[in-house]
């Protein structure tokens, strides 16, 4: 429908993607069914459109792709415009840095065991997700990752390499920024779990926790205060970002054969 109405008013999708403030390829994940449009999306469309309604009616009779838990959802679309994203993890490698055989490996070992059909959905829903690292080069995107999510090589000693090798290609890049928790630090700001922070393009900040079974999505400013204080801490207890990757290209070379 948005790709029906662009042509409508005589743009092009750089154009359209000028206007609405998203990038091109954003825009494209959108008309071609790939994502969901998130509520600013669908807000500045309708003011490019003429505000006529027609495409927040359609919006809200969309189906969400499988492959996302409910409780993510919510946090899932503020993701697609965030212009900065924090994550601390201290479980498994996050989803937007997951190759396809460390997710699957996860997905396999999960109780209750999922359907081919499950695990399909789930890679599919991840690797969209992915897209964000590309999608948004003007979101600053910073993950602090435990030493040992990658020393107890899920899936294997292949499956680690190839996931040091892309994390450390990832991190290559100008908008992402990731360092290490090294295990020798005995203690840190962050030991009571895992946590995510998002800042929105309105400057509003959110924040998400993660247990077994269901997620916490957090507004309320006082909680959201603490945990960027404690994610502030644990940036200066981590290893510095030449340190991290350091020990990244440390941890491959002891995973050889292979370039490392």
């Amino acid at each position: 429908m948005v790709q029906g109405l662009r042509e409508h008013a005589g743009l092009s999708r750089v154009e359209f993607a000028e206007r609405v403030r998203f990038s091109k390829h954003t825009v494209a994940s959108v008309e071609l069914g790939r994502r969901m449009p998130d509520a600013a999306f669908v807000d500045r469309a309708e003011e490019v459109f003429g505000s006529t309604g027609a495409l927040r009616r359609a919006a809200a009779h969309l189906v969400r792709q499988p492959g996302l838990a409910s409780w993510f959802r919510r946090w899932a679309e503020l993701e697609t415009s965030a212009i900065t994203l924090y994550i601390y993890e201290s479980r498994l490698i996050p989803g937007l840095l997951q190759t396809e055989a460390y997710a699957r490996s996860l997905f396999t070992n999960q109780l209750p065991p999922l359907e081919d059909a499950q695990i399909e959905a789930q890679w599919e829903a991840r690797a969209e997700r992915q897209r964000l690292l590309q999608d948004r080069p003007n979101t600053a995107f910073n993950f602090l990752l435990e030493e040992h999510l990658f020393r107890r090589r899920t899936g294997g000693a292949d499956v680690t390499r190839e996931l040091l090798d892309h994390v450390m290609g990832v991190a290559a890049m100008r908008n992402v920024e990731i360092q290490i928790m090294p295990t020798e630090q005995e203690a840190h700001a962050g030991l009571d779990g895992p946590m995510q922070l998002l800042e929105t393009p309105d400057i509003k900040w959110f924040a998400y926790c993660e247990g077994q079974r269901g997620g916490l999505f957090i507004s309320d400013v006082k909680e959201i205060s603490v945990l960027q204080r404690r994610y502030a801490r644990m940036r200066s207890q981590a290893l510095t970002l030449a340190d991290s990757m350091s020990l990244l290209r440390q941890m491959r070379g002891e995973l050889c054969p292979g370039p490392n």
